[in-house]
């Protein structure tokens, strides 16, 4: 077992864990390959995320798989990246399933070719009865434009009457949100040395903890997604609140 899995405290675990998987390019570049060797190179980074998680019985993972802003990159790697979604996809659903896991996707779903739709369609329908995790893919998946759909979609309900302006509070709004059945994110992690968000869950992560990790995505592990659920138990999470108020409650 690992040493750094045994200094978790299975008490004290995030209910929802986020990961902006960033490298793959740069660790391609590094070994003189193309950027599509280093995205072919990254489903053991994805499997080490999935297993941890569910190892130490995290129940929501959310994996930025493919922005908003990712369909403006060259066609070929494009095309590589959604090819190589649909071939991780055929591989890996019966693993997911056998592990009990429940999978999602959020994001702008109708820009995907046919292909890659329907076989996210066909996992997560595969998966819909799972119950001891839940695996959360963004695909063309952008935060800005959620949010702006909400705001529309909450307009348009006010102007025919389903709500009252005045009862817009922060739970309704969520409720129009792709994550209105997942917890808000309590960890955020992103690899690659870079210090951003880039569009990613921007309402769900007000109160998360972040964590930005200098390692290159097809290189993470299951040993270091445990030490950033370490580093993670050894915040003081206050909410707005003190320490001192925390400590009493």
């Amino acid at each position: 077992m690992s040493l750094i899995k045994n200094k978790i405290d299975p008490d004290n675990l995030p209910k929802h864990v986020a990961v902006i998987m960033d490298g793959n390019g740069r660790w391609a570049k590094s070994r003189g390959e193309e950027r599509t060797f280093g995205h072919k190179n990254a489903i053991d980074a994805v499997r080490n995320a999935i297993n941890a998680c569910n190892e130490i019985h995290i129940p929501y993972l959310t994996l930025y798989t493919f922005s908003s802003e990712n369909w403006n990159r060259p066609a070929e790697e494009v095309n590589t990246l959604m090819n190589l979604l649909v071939e991780t996809l055929l591989l890996e659903a019966e693993e997911i399933f056998s592990k009990g896991l429940r999978m999602h996707v959020i994001g702008n779903l109708e820009k995907l070719p046919p292909l890659v739709k329907d076989q996210l369609a066909r996992v997560v329908e595969l998966t819909k009865e799972n119950a001891k995790g839940n695996l959360v893919l963004a695909i063309s998946y952008g935060s800005q434009n959620e949010i702006l759909n909400a705001v529309k979609n909450i307009s348009e309900d006010v102007k025919d009457g389903k709500i009252n302006a005045a009862d817009i509070d922060e739970k309704l709004f969520e409720s129009y949100l792709y994550t209105k059945d997942f917890p808000p994110v309590d960890l955020l992690i992103r690899t690659s040395g870079e210090i951003r968000i880039s569009n990613f869950l921007l309402w769900q992560i007000a109160y998360a903890e972040l964590q930005f990790l200098d390692v290159l995505w097809p290189d993470f592990t299951k040993d270091i997604f445990f030490q950033c659920i370490v580093d993670y138990q050894n915040k003081e999470r206050r909410f707005g609140k003190t320490g001192e108020q925390i400590k009493i409650q």
